[in-house]
Parts: structure tokens; sequence; C-alpha cells
């Protein structure tokens, strides 16, 4: 038995298909003074064609994994354009008269080389993005290696070194059982892809082997345990299979709860909505049961193109969802850029700390057209069905008071237009920053609704950067400071009489649910996967035992204990089925 880390739960029983790595192995190639502008050229063409490619894998890959998670080949495609990696390949040219494959190569080692020293789990996985990069466009300067496996006849169990995105591209995964890798982390895009598609995966076995997995040995691994066992025993064998068999057919009966009403023991119905980023998402919502939309993320509408979307445009896709939720409520939150979410046509500035800067409502507020354009398309689908709109990144009153300002304007432009909407269409805000929590009171007084983004929440009043692996244990959404703030939160809404929601990722872990009972959340809004499994956990949930657990919590001290608490109630009532 061999402990990595679990990246993506399930288990994984097959032959292993060892993916053998590849590394650029090139002579140091000098080229005429006069031969430079072939090698810019060829350089140039190079690039344009990784960029093409990266958009097409982008646009075929969403249909697979969703439109969010795509967005990593983003990453990919930044690189290519920024001014640093490419002036470093160019001076390398200019200079030392070196052709474009050596530059390049000499430039990702560097930068390669530099990521890798430092001690930071994100930035490491960082490099790893930059050697992907690069070895894409090597492939097209060598017009050689494609780093791929011949086509496979049955299922296998992948091993590798380490996984890249452009990799996944050319894998099937209908073929593969699970995913072994050497190296990389739990917010890698691997893994990130991995739990998307809900293929088992474990990490970080280098090191751990006494000797290296090769093709067509047997591999049994734990995605949610993190534990991978070469060539094993009978009974681990046998073990494992059970516990296979025991999780799928729970998956399957999960299927039946689907239009179930979502209703505790004691007769409380709470709404069970979906986070989407597009209709492809609702679709498959619509599959599981989902209520209504709590979450319509608009900023995947202005990525992948080079300008901004008209108001006809997004009227359509906004219209469409609504219609397609036949009546039942979408909250769609406006334009939400900046952060990790760059649109480079919108040209937004270099800065030391994106996600503390010019990002979401600051940048609307800034660009009064781009965003009365936005509202304008929304209020116009909310003739056609039950349409909310939420401001994301709000920090005071004056800010929320900026942007119902400009939604007044662009409900009189839409009535000089003789353009039907919801003259008393909701709005609301979404609580993601600490000093709108803190200032919750104020805020209920004048906003319709309230929806708390958990992840951004706890980073940001925490101070971690839940994507930095050095830090992440530190990122703590039971920190007694996380649960008072939720708890003022929550209750200056009740007072003041509006609904408040959670859509972040807590709001779908069915360990938490028993908070939110507790607290009177009659809301919660999740990705796709956790709907069913939520479900499951609030049919045998009841408020008044919930209320009790939260009482409890009120005097816990650490979230050590909030944990436990938590643990202890979800055993009690969702034994374990395997042992």
């Amino acid at each position: 038995m061999i402990k990595g880390i679990g990246a993506s739960a399930g288990i994984a029983i097959g032959k292993a298909i060892v993916l053998p790595s590849w590394e650029w192995n090139l002579p140091d190639k000098l080229v005429d003074v006069g031969d430079l502008a072939y090698e810019f050229e060829k350089l140039y063409e190079g690039i344009q064609i990784s960029k093409v490619e990266l958009e097409t894998i982008k646009q075929d890959i969403a249909e697979l994994i969703g439109e969010e998670e795509s967005n990593i080949f983003n990453a990919h495609l930044a690189i290519l354009e920024d001014p640093v990696f490419m002036n470093e390949v160019q001076a390398i040219m200019q200079r030392q008269y070196k052709a474009a494959e050596v530059a390049v190569k000499e430039t990702i080692d560097k930068f390669v080389g530099m990521f890798d020293l430092l001690d930071d789990e994100y930035m490491k996985e960082r490099a790893a993005d930059i050697r992907d990069v690069g070895n894409r466009l090597l492939k097209h300067l060598l017009g050689g290696f494609e780093d791929t496996l011949p086509e496979q006849d049955s299922p296998y169990v992948l091993v590798t070194r380490e996984l890249t995105p452009s990799q996944w591209t050319h894998l099937d995964p209908s073929k593969i059982l699970g995913i072994v890798t050497m190296v990389g982390g739990m917010n890698s895009h691997a893994a990130i892809m991995a739990r998307a598609i809900g293929i088992p995966f474990v990490l970080g076995l280098d090191g751990k082997l006494k000797k290296p997995i090769q093709t067509g040995d047997m591999i049994i691994l734990d995605g949610e345990e993190g534990l991978v066992f070469v060539n094993p025993d009978e009974e681990t064998t046998n073990h494992y299979r059970k516990r296979k068999e025991m999780i799928l057919a729970h998956l399957e009966s999960l299927q039946q709860l689907v239009d179930v009403p979502s209703v505790t023991l004691d007769g409380k119905e709470i709404e069970l909505k979906a986070n989407i980023s597009s209709v492809k998402e609702l679709e498959q919502a619509l599959k599981t049961g989902a209520r209504g939309v709590g979450l319509f993320r608009t900023e995947f509408l202005y990525m992948d193109r080079n300008s901004l979307p008209p108001e006809e445009e997004q009227f359509e896709v906004y219209k469409q969802v609504a219609e397609m939720l036949d009546g039942q409520s979408l909250v769609i939150r406006t334009l939400d850029a900046g952060g990790d979410k760059d649109i480079h046509y919108i040209d937004l500035p270099e800065e030391e700390n994106p996600f503390l800067g010019y990002r979401a409502i600051r940048i609307s507020l800034d660009r009064e057209e781009l965003f009365k354009t936005q509202l304008r398309a929304i209020l116009r689908a909310s003739h056609y069905g039950h349409v909310k709109i939420m401001y994301p990144f709000i920090s005071s009153v004056q800010e929320f008071r900026e942007a119902n300002r400009l939604l007044e304007q662009a409900k009189q432009e839409l009535r000089e237009r003789n353009v039907p909407f919801d003259e008393e269409i909701k709005v609301g805000i979404m609580i993601e920053v600490p000093a709108a929590a803190m200032t919750a009171d104020l805020l209920a007084r004048e906003a319709d609704f309230f929806s708390i983004g958990t992840n951004d929440l706890v980073q940001y009043l925490l101070a971690v950067d839940r994507m930095n692996e050095h830090i992440a244990h530190l990122y703590d959404p039971f920190h007694p400071a996380v649960i008072r703030l939720l708890r003022q939160t929550i209750e200056a809404a009740q007072q003041c009489g509006i609904p408040v929601s959670v859509c972040g990722e807590l709001a779908g872990d069915p360990k938490v649910l028993p908070m939110w009972l507790g607290f009177g959340i009659e809301e919660l809004s999740m990705s796709v996967k956790t709907l069913l499994p939520l479900k499951e956990r609030l049919l045998k949930s009841s408020v008044e035992h919930s209320r009790r657990v939260v009482e409890d919590i009120r005097h816990c001290t650490g979230s050590d204990e909030i944990r436990r608490l938590l643990e202890q109630c979800y055993n009690n009532s969702h034994p374990k089925q395997i042992d």
C-alpha cells in the first residue's frame, strides 16, 4: 500500500497504462543573422497555431467538464500572450542568435526553475502550466512528438509522472478508470478536471514507490483516502470490489430522489437550487431535481471572445434560461470579472493583488455602459420568467445605491423603447466581503435578498488564499470567527424580513447541513453533482435537532470542536455503509 493524496474520490480497479513523460532534448542550434527573420516568423506562426488549438480544445472540453472548469485553458492562453515570457524568448534569439525552439526551451527551463525553487505548491502548479504550454509550442516549432497514448480497447488506470491539461485532451475519459500521478497538487488543473468528470485520482507518489509502476500492473486506488495498491492480493481486491459496488449502488439510488420534495423530517421545506454557468449546466441541474438557479455566473458570456457581448446576445441567453426554469426563480449575478477571471479585451490593469483590486461591481460601477448593457439584457429577460438581479463583491451601502442608480437608468431606457420587463424585479447582494457581512443590518434595509458566498467570505475574513497549498490548512470555514459572522449576517437578514440563501461551496456539503438548518436558512444553491447527496441528508434531518446542534456550536472555542459536533451529527443520521 502506498499513501498519496486523494484528489478525487472514488474506487478504481484495473490494469495500469503508463503514460511516458517526455523531455525535449535540443542541441544548442545557432542561426545566421540573415535567418533570424525566418525564425521569428516561425515563432509567431507557432504561437498562433497554439492559441487556435487551445481555443478549440477549450470549447470541446467545456462540454465534458463544464464551462467554469474549462477556463483553466485561459491560463495557458495568457502565457502565450505574456509579454515577460515572450520578451525573454525574443531576447535570446536576438542577442544569442539561437533558433526559435532553442530560445523557447531555454525560457521554459528558466521560468519553471524559478517557480520550482519557491516553497509554494500553487506556484509549482503554475510552473507546470508553463511547461505544458511551452511543450505545445515546441511541438509546433519542431513538427513532432505528440504526448499521448495509442488507442486502448479496455478501460485502464492511467499512471504518469504529471498529467497536463494538454495530455487530457488526447485521452478518452470513458476509458479511464482512475489516475495516479507522482507529482501535482489538490488544486492542479488535472485534479480539478478529474473531480469535474468524476474520475478517482491519487497524486503525490513521488519518492514513495519501491519500484516504478509498469504498464500491465494491477492497480487499486482509493481517491478519498489517497491509497494506491500495486498488484494487490486477492483479499484486498475483493474488499475494494465490494466497496466500489456499494458506492455505485448508492449513487444509483440517489436518482430515485430527483422528484422527491426536499422536506425535513419535521416538515420544513428547503429550496435546493443550482449554481450554473451555461444553458448546458442548467439542463443537467434540472435532471437532478434542482428547483431553480440560485447563482447564474454571467462572466462566462464575456470570455472566449474579443469584444463585449451585445445586449441582444445576453438577452437571448438569459431569456432561454428563464423560460427553461418555467417559473422557478433565476438569480443572475452581474459581471464578476477580475481576480482569477481575466477578460483580455476589457484591458484590466496589472495588479499585485487582483483579488483585492479592480474587480466585479467595482468594474461595473466604473464602466457604466458595460454595466447598463448587461442590466438591460437581464431586465428584458425578466419578462419571461422569475428573474432576480444580484450584485457581486458589494462592500457598502453606497456601492449598492450606486448600482441601483444605474439600474434605474437602464429601466428608464427600456421604458423609452417600450420594452417590457418586471417593474418589481428583486435586487440582492452577494455577501462575500467581510465589510458587507459586518454591515449586513444596514444593507438588509435596502436589499431584497442576500446570498452568502462562503468561498470568498472565508478567505477574506481569515486572510488565506485557498488556492495556495502552502497555507491551505489555514483556510478554515469552521473557524469561530466565520461562524459568528455567518450567524450575524443571517440574523440581520431575518430581522429585516428578507430571504437569505447560501451559494458557496459549503452549501452543498451534507455534513454542514445541520448548521444551515439551525441558522434558519431556507434556500441552498450548489453545484449540480452535490445536489442529490445533500437532499438525501436533508430528508433524514430535522430543524429542531439542528437548532440544538447550532446551540452547542455557539459554545465551541475552536474549529476542531465544531467539526466533531457536525461529524457526530452526520454519523448518527447517516451511518457508514462500508466497514
